[in-house]
C-alpha cells in the first residue's frame, strides 16, 4: 500500500489494534480542559497534520486539491466564515462553515465546528448528523453511531426536510433529506464496524423516508450487501425488486450500476476499475470486490481490496470499506 504523504517514522499499529483504537471513545467532556473538543482531544495522538489513523495503522493526511478547486474551496470558506463571524450563534452559519471546511479534508477542524454547534444548539439534529458523518471520515465509528443515533431520536416524529447540497449535482436538484442522511450514515457506521445486524434496522428506517430514485439506489446497495453478509439471501433479492434500468437516477449512478450487476444485468468485469480515484469509482470497485467476497471468492476479493487501497481517496466510503475488510481478514 502506498503512503499518503512523506512523513517521519511512525510506529505502525497491528491491524486489530488499529481497528480497536479508532473505535475508542474520546474522554467525556468533564475530563477535558474547557477549550478541548472531542476532535482536538483525539488529534493530540496523531502525527502533525494527520486527520486520522487508518484501520491498518497508517496516518492519513488531507489530499491537496487541484489549484482551481482549492481556490474555489477557499473562497467558499471565506464566505462561510464571514457569515459565521457576522452571527456566531446562527445554526445555519455554523453548519455551512463546518461543511465547507470538511470538503477540504480538514475533518478534525470540521468536527470542532460542529461540536461548537452542538454546544449552542443541542436540540438541532443537523449538528449531530454532520459531525457523525465526519466521525466516519476519521474512522471513529462509535462516535459516529452515538451522534447519528441521537440525531435520529431528535428527528423522530418530526416532518422531514430537504438537505441543501454543498456540491450540487448536474441538475441542481437536491436528492437527499435530513432524515435519509441520518439513517444512511448511521447504517454505514454499523456496516463499517462489521455489525451488519445493527445496520439492517437503520436501512429499514431509511427506506421509510425514501422519496426518489437516488435515495432508493443508495440505500438498496448497502442494504443488499449487509443482508448478503448475514446470509439472508432471499431478503437481499427482495431489496433488488424495485430497482430497474430505467430509474431516473441523478447522482447515485454508481450504486444504480452495482444493483443492476447484482441482478445479473451488468457484468462485474465491466464495472471493475480500481484506478478510479473519485468516490463514485471507488464505491463501484468496493461493491464489485465485496460481491466476490460474499460469493465465496475471498482471495480474489482481498486482492481487489488491496488494489483499492493503492489509491489516495481515503475519505470515500468504498475506500473505508476496503480498509475495514482487510483489517478483519488480517485479524482472522
Amino acid at each position: 500500500m502506498k503512503h499518503h504523504r512523506p512523513r517521519a517514522s511512525v510506529a505502525i499499529l497491528l491491524p486489530a489494534l488499529a481497528l480497536s483504537a479508532c473505535n475508542q471513545d474520546t474522554p467525556e467532556p468533564e475530563n477535558r480542559p474547557a477549550d478541548e473538543t472531542p476532535a482536538t482531544a483525539a488529534a493530540q495522538a496523531l502525527p502533525e497534520g494527520a486527520q486520522a489513523i487508518s484501520l491498518l495503522g497508517e496516518p492519513l493526511y488531507p489530499n491537496p486539491a487541484p489549484p482551481d478547486i482549492a481556490a474555489r474551496q477557499a473562497a467558499d470558506i471565506d464566505v462561510a466564515r464571514a457569515d459565521y463571524e457576522a452571527d456566531p450563534n446562527d445554526a445555519d452559519a455554523i453548519i455551512w462553515l463546518g461543511r465547507r471546511i470538511g470538503y477540504t479534508g480538514q475533518y478534525r477542524e470540521a468536527i470542532d465546528v460542529f461540536s461548537e454547534g452542538i454546544e449552542k444548539h443541542p436540540e438541532d439534529a443537523r449538528m449531530y448528523r454532520h459531525r457523525g458523518h465526519r466521525w466516519i471520515s476519521v474512522r471513529e465509528f462509535d462516535q459516529a453511531i452515538d451522534d447519528l443515533s441521537h440525531a435520529a431520536s431528535l428527528e423522530e416524529g418530526v416532518p422531514d426536510e430537504v438537505e441543501p447540497d454543498g456540491q450540487p449535482n448536474a441538475r441542481g436538484i437536491p436528492t437527499s433529506t435530513l432524515q435519509s442522511n441520518i439513517h444512511y450514515h448511521l447504517a454505514l457506521a454499523h456496516y463499517l464496524k462489521g455489525d451488519f445486524e445493527a445496520a439492517v434496522p437503520a436501512y429499514e428506517d431509511y427506506i421509510a423516508v425514501t422519496t426518489n430514485p437516488d435515495q432508493l439506489v443508495a440505500i438498496s446497495h448497502w442494504w443488499y450487501m449487509a443482508l448478503r453478509r448475514l446470509g439472508r439471501d432471499e431478503e437481499a433479492t427482495a431489496v433488488l425488486e424495485p430497482v430497474t434500468a430505467d430509474l431516473d437516477v441523478i447522482e447515485n449512478t454508481s450504486y444504480h450500476q452495482l444493483l443492476l450487476m447484482y441482478k445479473g444485468e451488468i457484468e462485474a468485469d465491466d464495472l471493475w476499475d480500481p484506478d478510479q480515484e473519485d468516490p463514485s469509482g471507488v464505491a463501484i470497485a468496493y461493491g464489485v470486490a465485496t460481491w466476490h467476497l460474499y460469493n465465496g471468492r475471498e482471495e480474489q476479493a482481498a486482492e481487489m481490496y488491496r488494489r483499492i487501497l493503492e489509491g489516495s481517496g481515503w475519505a470515500g466510503f468504498g475506500y473505508i470499506g476496503a480498509e475495514a475488510e482487510i483489517a478483519r481478514l488480517q485479524a482472522g
